[in-house]
């Protein structure tokens, strides 16, 4: 498998997610090279300029600009934020009709410039999204990467950090399944610096009653900060610079990304948010966390909910 070359990156798509995600990786200098394709042409110019004028205080240089899709064919790296954004009341899933059409234009423009990299989609619903990009742009399962449950997992562990009063690094635990609605938490191999958290759940036992109420407040989370400014995109940007990190970096880190499932969990033909390493390949392979028998029929329930909307696409 030939390792993936170079260190530029392509975002498509500069609104809200998009111009954070260039904000933070120009912080933490993941790459050399950072192009901006947007709609808006004058907008992505004035980001470019805008954050050009932060280089000096980076801390590594980075060339970034305004750029078309010929910038394409030798990006290694492309991040695709593009496409209509989730309303008041409306779910990621509510949003696939339009941005299915979209994408399909996008993924022709982009491959029309012999593109042979790897994509990172944060674009809603994102496991359908990434599913329709591997199907139009014909690149290898394992280039084609969706951002997944990165952000309900940091959510996650954010608030049991935030219960057991402790460093969320210190927290290991995941949310996999779909990016939405059906999502569901491994409660079964989540510990605190390597204690379980079923131990320490027994060591106090007047905390077991949040715990559901932790898993609704990060499945949930995104129609809490819609309702209160519109738009989530800092916690997700910051998770795209995370994956982009891993991949350039080559670090074979574990990482929940939208990843394509071949008899993983015993499910195929869908992709949806798991355990996965991360490198300079893109998703080196699939991890298979043990589930209990409660979360393995949850997880089913999250890939019928994503087939079920895919196939009239796809069939």
């Amino acid at each position: 498998m030939a390792e993936i070359k170079g260190n530029k990156v392509v975002l498509v798509g500069n609104g809200a997610v998009g111009s954070s995600y260039a904000f933070s990786m120009l912080n933490q200098g993941v790459c050399d090279e950072f192009v901006i394709i947007d709609l808006n042409e004058e907008k992505a110019k004035g980001d470019a300029m805008d954050l050009n004028h932060g280089v000096v205080y980076a801390p590594s240089p980075m060339k970034i600009r305004f750029g078309t899709y010929e910038e394409c064919g030798d990006a290694s790296l492309i991040v695709i934020c593009a496409g209509a954004a989730q309303k008041p009341g409306e779910t990621r899933l509510d949003l696939v009709g339009k941005n299915m059409k979209i994408f399909k234009a996008i993924i022709d423009e982009i491959m029309a410039t012999g593109f042979d990299g790897i994509f990172l989609i944060a674009t809603n619903p994102v496991d359908v999204l990434t599913y329709a990009v591997q199907k139009f742009s014909g690149l290898p399962e394992n280039r084609v990467i969706g951002s997944g449950t990165i952000l309900d997992s940091a959510r996650f562990r954010h608030l049991l950090s935030e219960e057991f009063d402790v460093s969320a690094n210190s927290v290991h635990a995941y949310i996999i399944g779909e990016h939405g609605d059906s999502e569901l938490a491994v409660w079964s191999h989540a510990n605190i610096g390597g204690i379980s958290l079923k131990k320490l759940l027994e060591e106090n036992p007047e905390k077991q009653g949040r715990m559901e109420e932790i898993f609704v407040q990060t499945r949930d989370a995104a129609y809490d900060i819609i309702k209160a400014k519109g738009a989530t995109y800092y916690g997700v940007a910051m998770g795209l610079t995370r994956i982009s990190k891993a991949i350039l970096g080559n670090e074979n880190s574990v990482l929940t990304v939208s990843a394509k499932l071949n008899g993983e969990y015993g499910h195929d033909d869908v992709y949806i948010g798991v355990p996965a390493i991360i490198n300079r390949n893109g998703i080196n392979r699939i991890l298979e966390t043990p589930l209990d028998q409660e979360e393995q029929a949850k997880f089913a329930k999250s890939v019928e909910t994503l087939k079920a909307i895919q196939s009239p696409f796809f069939e």
